[in-house]
């Protein structure tokens, strides 16, 4: 072959990657062009994660002029539903919402999971934090943090603590309180968290901790009492509420979160397009007041910062998960 035909075809070899190149972008500017699935890994109506979804799915629909289907893909704690997205199409038309007990907690959990929630899926866009609250049973003789752990000091092993099962950040919650105030509670897991309140309230247990959707009207009608915020700053939905952080336990730091998630080998530019849409979606007065309703706070964070933060918070309950010896098959 000649060197003027080589590079006849090289030239043409260009051309075509140019203009497959160009034909990338286009698709990615038009999206999307038809329905789109968000997952949700979670049963219907049953947490705050699916309410965020249904409410954030509408208006993303409003948005594109396609629907937004919410699927509920509950089972194995989350992991049925991610793992359905992490095998699907990388074309930004199968979504997931995304939690840190599926992308932070659950990796250091679980000796085996068919897909690997940090290198299967890409971070989009967080999209709200749900702080946890610490509260006690109201006829415990204390009135604040300090006083609790003193208390349970004096007690090692005789006060119990209710969760809404194994590994899950209720659980794990106190687990990072015993580990960081040095006490000893007994864990009273529960199949979810409607009776672990209600045992809490009842006194078969004496602490409990959870969003604040879950436990905020039960401290304002008197039935719980709260000892702190678990986030680092305080919470919209109950300002008047102290962090742990600043009575003490520096560096405490819990919560659940939201986040938008696609399959790992998703077009660059189709994320950035997604997170552009649910970012004009989440800037609102609206949302942010269904938010704080439902007692989340509303954070925004890119792809790059989502996995900034995945990467901290994973480190943190690596700790935590092996100090308390979870294992979960």
């Amino acid at each position: 072959m000649g060197n003027k035909t080589a590079r006849m075809l090289l030239g043409l070899g260009g051309c075509a990657a140019a203009l497959m190149m160009l034909i990338s972008t286009a698709q990615a500017q038009k999206y999307p062009e038809r329905p789109v699935r968000l997952v949700v890994p979670y049963p219907s109506g049953a947490s705050s994660n699916d309410i965020l979804a249904r409410q954030v799915a509408p208006r993303l629909a409003d948005r594109w002029g396609h629907n937004v289907v919410v699927d509920n893909r509950s089972g194995a704690s989350g992991n049925i539903g991610a793992e359905l997205v992490a095998r699907s199409p990388a074309d930004g038309y199968t979504l997931l919402y995304g939690t840190g007990g599926l992308f932070s907690i659950g990796p250091h959990l679980y000796t085996k999971l068919a897909y690997d929630p940090q290198k299967d899926l890409a971070p989009v866009a967080l999209i709200a934090i749900v702080p946890y609250l610490l509260v006690i049973n109201a006829s415990l003789p204390v009135k604040n943090l300090e006083e609790f752990i003193a208390y349970a000091k004096a007690r090692p092993g005789k006060l119990s603590f209710a969760s809404s099962g194994v590994g899950g950040t209720p659980h794990l919650c106190v687990e990072m309180l015993k580990m960081m105030a040095g006490i000893d509670l007994l864990h009273v897991p529960y199949k979810g968290g409607a009776p672990a309140v209600v045992d809490t309230i009842g006194g078969q247990t004496q602490a409990y901790c959870a969003g604040l959707a879950a436990t905020m009207p039960h401290v304002r009608s008197g039935k719980l009492r709260a000892l702190g915020v678990t986030t680092l700053k305080r919470s919209a939905g109950a300002p008047e509420v102290p962090t742990l952080d600043e009575q003490g336990l520096k560096g405490f730091d819990v919560n659940s979160w939201g986040a938008i998630f696609v399959p790992s080998q998703t077009p660059k530019r189709v994320i950035e397009s997604l997170h552009t849409a649910i970012a004009a979606v989440m800037n609102t007065d609206a949302m942010r007041n269904i938010l704080v309703k439902q007692g989340m706070d509303p954070v925004l964070l890119g792809p790059q910062a989502l996995a900034a933060h995945i990467k901290v918070e994973s480190a943190n309950w690596a700790k935590v998960v092996r100090t308390a010896g979870i294992k979960l098959e």
